[in-house]
């Protein structure tokens, strides 16, 4: 018995695909015979013998899969044809669809207009505290999200310039006003902490948030020895640090040389961070420094002339306008950010991870251990033009926070659905964890959209304006492989504070000042092709192996390697050296690998890829030659240049942190 077959039909209507390969489906020769789950083909060759196929289906991850082997020890004459006679008949059969958010009608609950499409969703809302806002919450993000990316040509117009006007009368000036209260807060309460005026901006009730984060103690130490938290007020944060963290992707359909072991990662996302209790310590930072906090306030459009910025918003429970002037603005609104989609005329984002999940407890505790977690794992191949991907962490006592994301292309007319995703996650989790869904206990929803950008150099993309900043997922720096805005905040905060507190002295507000500020890393830019080959192109067909394929090639060599090479790696502090070796390693043990990103990303990405390598390159040469000595000297320079030449010594002070930063030493 040989496979002859395997291929993906990317629809949940399983019954559907049976019921054609079994009634509908015609082959070109030989006879049909009907069985369980498919049919069986019989054909006699012209040596008389008689050759057999078995062609059935199968469900996973919500999706059907159909295989053919040969049934028989005699090859079918034809036997190519037949199967791509299949092939072509399953796909016009069931393409791919791009399902909308069914609309809600006027006084419907969110639960009325999704229970027919997300039954599942629906039903387990019901249980989570506050599920009914959260539903609306991941309707909204969805909606949002698919507008910024359908007409990316015309993004919404949310910055105004008037160089004529003058501000709006208000009480107060501030330095700065953030629009958004997530990574804002922190950032928000570092400079709050260095005496600038600070409003933070947030939608939402401040403090809650649909994202859980983690971090590892190494890493969040560089937030303690900057002196934005003491080590009492980050032991408050923790609510669990696991023993040990598992990498491992579905290798059943691999090819034996392609199988891999699990890749042990100890100190990699291994402290949960309980985020309600960070921004209840961020609010009472802000407002021991007078920083104040405009929550339920949405941000609708900002004004910028020459003496400072002026920011309309609204807040949503009494529809009254909210007028705020501020010196600088400073986007922290994430992958919904309108200004981030201006700024970069639509195509502020390459690449998102949709990423659904909760924070549960009940789980058996002989089939699921808390003291470890999953930082990335897969228990199928590519679903629907996916390859879902978990995560697992524990959480305060016994409970669990799980996420499920999956790497993708932004395209405008396949944006990426959260609601998809949520009813995906509610039907396979006891495929993924052994579990009784109705003995679980929901406590939270945790979603959002993850962007990431694929920088040719830290000019490639526009973080800036006229007085205005994007940090974190709104600014997108970042190639995520585990890490998100989250950690390239907590890896960049001493860098961007210190560049933002010298420009904010000397009034270097305009955009080419402000661009001097941000979190751009050469050897994370250089690892996108990485992230590439972890997303379906849209509309592209692939073998349903190939992404876990990819994944255990890198995977495996990791898992031989030892282990501070593998946390450098996946914690993005991967040098020149160890890249292009470890490259190299790849290619020898699946020489497909080049093959294969090629049919991924094709030449024009590749030779993008080209430009990022090179910048790469030459960022660790400037490095070696002048990382040990230089930076020490210019920091010399400062009691007398800053004074003198403000504007240069931004520019060298930039450059001193970027010799280090872009390959990884976060010095």
């Amino acid at each position: 018995m040989q496979q002859l077959l395997y291929i993906e039909i990317p629809t949940t209507q399983v019954a559907a695909v049976k019921t054609w390969l079994q009634t509908e489906y015609q082959p070109p020769f030989g006879k049909k015979s009907v069985a369980k789950h498919g049919f069986i083909l019989d054909r006699q060759n012209r040596s008389g013998a008689i050759a057999q196929l078995s062609v059935f289906i199968w469900t996973l991850q919500r999706t059907a899969y159909l295989k053919v082997f040969r049934w028989s020890d005699e090859v079918m004459d034809g036997e190519k044809e037949f199967l791509d006679h299949l092939t072509k008949a399953a796909r016009q059969a069931f393409p791919y669809e791009f399902k909308q958010p069914p609309a809600i009608a006027p006084n419907q609950s969110i639960f009325a207009a999704l229970v027919e499409e997300y039954p599942l969703t629906v039903k387990f809302f019901q249980r989570i505290p506050n599920g009914e806002y959260d539903l609306n919450r991941v309707y909204w993000w969805e909606k949002r999200w698919r507008e910024s990316v359908k007409n990316p040509e015309t993004p919404k117009q949310v910055i105004f310039e008037d160089s004529q006007a003058n501000s709006v009368k208000s009480d107060v000036i501030y330095d700065i006003v953030y629009l958004g209260g997530a990574l804002g807060a922190i950032h928000a309460a570092m400079m709050a902490k260095l005496g600038y005026r600070v409003c933070l901006v947030e939608r939402i009730p401040f403090g809650r948030m649909n994202r859980e984060w983690n971090i590892s103690r190494a890493e969040f130490q560089n937030l303690i020895d900057f002196g934005l938290f003491t080590k009492e007020e980050f032991e408050v944060m923790i609510t669990a640090e696991y023993v040990d963290g598992f990498n491992k992707f579905f290798d059943s359909n691999n090819p034996p040389h392609l199988k891999a072991k699990v890749l042990h990662t100890p100190t990699v996302l291994n402290i949960a961070i309980d985020t309600n209790r960070l921004l209840e310590i961020c609010s009472k930072k802000l407002h021991q420094y007078g920083a104040v906090i405009c929550d339920r306030t949405e941000f609708q459009k900002v004004v910028i002339n020459d003496n400072g910025a002026t920011i309309f918003a609204k807040n949503l429970e009494t529809d009254a306008e909210v007028i705020l002037n501020s010196r600088l603005v400073i986007d922290a609104m994430g992958s919904a950010s309108a200004i981030a989609q201006q700024l970069n005329a639509g195509q502020a984002f390459d690449s998102v991870c949709p990423t659904v999940g909760a924070v549960l407890e009940g789980f058996d505790k002989q089939v699921w251990d808390s003291q470890y977690g999953d930082v990335l794992f897969s228990h199928g191949d590519i679903s629907r033009g996916r390859q879902l991907i978990w995560e697992l962490f524990p959480a305060e006592k016994d409970e669990l926070t799980i996420y499920l994301f999956h790497y993708h292309q932004v395209h405008p007319e396949n944006a990426g659905s959260l609601l998809e995703m949520y009813e995906d996650f509610f039907t396979i989790l006891p495929e993924y964890r052994r579990c009784d869904m109705e003995k679980l206990t929901w406590k939270k929803a945790t979603f959002g959209y993850i962007t990431g950008h694929y920088s040719l150099n830290e000019d490639s993309k526009k973080c800036a304006f006229d007085r205005i900043l994007a940090i974190g997922d709104a600014a997108s720096l970042q190639s995520p492989l585990v890490f998100t805005g989250f950690g390239s905040l907590v890896r960049n905060l001493p860098r961007l504070a210190t560049l933002l507190d010298t420009a904010l002295k000397h009034d270097l507000l305009r955009a080419d000042d402000l661009s001097q500020i941000n979190a751009y890393q050469s050897n994370i830019a250089v690892t996108w092709l990485f992230s590439k080959g972890m997303m379906v192109p849209t509309g592209m067909y692939l073998p349903p192996e190939r992404v876990n394929s990819m994944l255990n090639t890198f995977f495996g060599l990791l898992a031989d390697e030892p282990q501070p090479v593998s946390d450098r790696f996946i914690k993005d502090r991967l040098g020149w050296l160890m890249f292009n070796r470890l490259a190299l390693i790849a290619a020898f043990k699946n020489p497909q690998l080049i093959l294969w990103i090629f049919q991924m990303a094709g030449l024009k990405d590749l030779l993008k890829w080209l430009s990022s390598y090179g910048a790469f390159t030459r960022s660790s040469l400037t490095n070696a030659l002048l990382g040990g000595w230089l930076p020490p000297i210019l920091r010399n320079c400062q009691p007398w240049l800053e004074p003198n030449n403000p504007r240069l010594w931004l520019r060298l002070l930039s450059w001193s942190y970027a010799i280090n930063y872009s390959v990884g030493k976060n010095k």
